[in-house]
């Protein structure tokens, strides 16, 4: 099932998962922009999104890791 959950964060407004390409998708607070990630699967969403800090989550466990694309 895919979601889009808001979350608490400076740098981040919203975290999902898309079932259909099995991304995580990642809406930028600063930009508007939504960012997909291939091959986070969908409990790496969920615990990107309950994080203590959402924006740290990405950065060391997401970013560089995992294909990326603007959606």
């Amino acid at each position: 099932m895919s979601w889009m959950k808001s979350v608490y964060s400076s740098m981040v407004s919203e975290i999902g998962y898309d079932d259909d390409t099995g991304e995580m998708l990642v809406r930028w607070a600063n930009s508007g922009k939504t960012s997909a990630y291939a091959g986070v699967s969908e409990d790496g969403a969920f615990e990107a999104a309950q994080a203590a800090s959402v924006g740290q989550y990405i950065n060391s466990e997401i970013k560089g890791q995992y294909g990326h694309r603007y959606k």
